[in-house]
């Protein structure tokens, strides 16, 4: 009995650790940052497939170039090269886990979370997410194929 239940515990643990895993993701253009990990919970293998009626958590560890007063972050949904705007609760980076002002030199953990509607259509795209600066200019830009099921 203390056997199986401490394989399940450890087998619980690795499902967690899975659930964790840093995502392969494209750089779509950071100038003011460096990514160093993009995670996506739970998205134990890509693309990741987002459930309707779920919300998923982002958190993404940046370096920044910069000093920036601020940071608001956009996110967008691409098919065929067309970036559709995807509206997230909360935009402001400040609000997202970033201690402001950001300083050049720190790394961060931008923390956020995606939802994902139930009349969102059952379709594979491109997520883009877009964090910028002060001046409007590339903190991190990453993107990660998804497909949106029921």
């Amino acid at each position: 009995m203390v056997l199986s239940a401490l394989a399940l515990l450890l087998a619980l643990g690795a499902a967690a650790t899975a659930l964790a895993e840093p995502l392969r993701f494209v750089d779509c253009g950071s100038i003011d940052g460096s990514i160093q990990e993009v995670n996506v919970s739970p998205c134990p293998t890509q693309p990741c497939l987002l459930h309707k009626g779920t919300s998923y958590s982002i958190n993404v560890t940046f370096a920044s170039k910069i000093e920036s007063q601020g940071s608001k972050a956009r996110v967008y949904g691409e098919m065929l090269h067309v970036d559709i705007p995807f509206p997230i609760p909360e935009p402001d980076g400040c609000k997202s886990g970033i201690q402001c002002p950001i300083q050049k030199g720190h790394s961060y953990s931008y923390l956020n979370k995606l939802p994902v509607k139930s009349e969102y259509p059952s379709i594979k795209l491109i997520v883009k997410w877009e964090l910028v600066d002060d001046q409007d200019q590339m903190l991190f830009c990453w993107k990660i194929p998804v497909q949106i099921t029921s």
